[in-house]
């Protein structure tokens, strides 16, 4: 039986759904049947997967066998990759991780045989790097339909669940975005995009680049639940002690008392809550224990012990990236690029003998709309020289190229 919800963005990363609906068979369906006959709450969210898939023309007439092929093979050796974590992890990877992103399939399946990137062979927690990078648009999905948008946005949600959208042109819509009451809305920002979100209830939420999180247009029942599928957000919790407020991950969910705090949860790094002000607790998925958090307290998720360690941090450098700069101190030179990476949606490329590796940066980099900008800053920090490529970036020493 499974035990928490399950939303069909989670069925869509389930190495078993995708291979049932690429190349069903005996096995497969009787899997699927007995899941469904187990869980009948289940059957909607199933449904919905399958309409998605179908509406982005994810099927099996939409594929050469050799592209079929191709895809389920990644599926299985990434779903093997998985056998080395430990027995709580695997279980509830199993349940709600999987293989392929949603960002993956919202981004077309194209991509995986047009693209000539190859950071989409690795491999990192299940999630094939690289689908981010790959779409420049802002994706907003609903039950009714998709928006994008290929400039910054703001969504604004009224009590009766209707999304004001405002571009950074300062174009304006309004859309009616009503939906079922246990349905979610899905926003997906890729890199090189920020978002900020205004929920139904009055909590505001910065979404930053490489973020997918799912919402309610209204918050029904007794309580609010809001979804981060990976990314990160900055979160200002609109008070109402009659229906509590939690953030969920596929580690852990946020049971929030009236807070700001921010969330990063990116698929190739560890998971961090660092607080803000207000109070937090942390809850390990199927458990019940609470692990609090105070201001100015950081939570970290290990995977490889499936627990929470926590430290006193200066809580500036974990949120200005909402407010367009980065504030370091001692932070590893290879972070400060990885952040840079997200925002801008390009790749740095150095060889060994670029001396990065035992760095670290402290000060503020504002993050500017000139590239140029940020990287001059970088380079007088590491004492190196750049050129840029597209989308890639190439770091060398001083007077290598002279």
């Amino acid at each position: 039986m499974i035990h928490k919800p399950i939303r069909y963005t989670e069925i869509l990363k389930d190495p078993k759904f995708i291979s049932w609906q690429l190349s069903p068979d005996e096995s497969l369906d009787s899997y699927w049947q007995k899941l469904l006959y187990d869980n009948p709450d289940l059957e909607i969210e199933v449904d919905k997967a399958i309409k998605y898939l179908k509406e982005k023309s994810f099927n099996k007439s939409s594929l050469t066998a050799k592209e079929k092929e191709e895809l389920l093979n990644r599926i299985h050796k990434t779903y093997k990759l998985k056998d080395n974590r430990s027995n709580i992890v695997k279980y509830l990877k199993y349940t709600i991780a999987g293989c392929v992103a949603t960002a993956f399939l919202i981004f077309g399946i194209s991509i995986l045989f047009k693209s000539e990137r190859t950071n989409l062979d690795i491999i990192n927690d299940g999630i094939i790097a690289g689908e981010l990078q790959q779409s420049e648009d802002i994706m907003f999905v609903t039950d009714e339909s998709s928006k994008s948008y290929n400039v910054n946005i703001d969504i604004k949600l009224d009590k009766d669940g209707n999304a004001e959208i405002t571009q950074k042109n300062n174009i304006s819509e309004k859309l009616d975005i009503k939906t079922k009451a246990k349905n979610l809305n899905s926003l997906i920002v890729p890199y090189g995009k920020r978002t900020t979100l205004t929920l139904s209830d009055g909590t505001k939420i910065w979404v930053n680049s490489g973020s997918v999180i799912e919402f309610p247009s209204q918050f029904s029942g007794d309580r609010r639940d809001v979804f981060l599928s990976s990314g990160e957000i900055y979160i200002e919790v609109a008070e109402n002690i009659e229906k509590p407020f939690y953030l969920n991950t596929s580690e852990y969910k946020i049971r929030v008392y009236g807070t700001a705090f921010n969330v990063s949860s990116y698929n190739n790094s560890k998971s961090t809550v660092a607080l803000v002000e207000g109070e937090v607790s942390l809850i390990k998925q199927g458990e019940t224990e609470e692990f609090h958090l105070t201001p100015n307290e950081m939570a970290t998720f290990n995977n490889d012990t499936y627990s929470f360690s926590k430290e006193n941090v200066e809580i500036i450098n974990h949120i200005s990236w909402k407010d367009g700069y980065l504030s370091l101190e001692k932070t590893p030179m290879i972070d400060v690029l990885e952040k840079i990476e997200r925002y801008y949606n390009l790749t740095f490329n150095f060889d060994r003998d670029v001396n990065l590796q035992n760095r670290t940066c402290s000060g503020k980099i504002y993050l500017s709309e000139n590239l140029d900008n940020v990287m001059t800053t970088i380079a007088l920090l590491t004492s190196t020289e750049y050129r840029k490529e597209n989308n890639n970036i190439y770091i060398t020493n001083e007077n290598n190229n002279k």
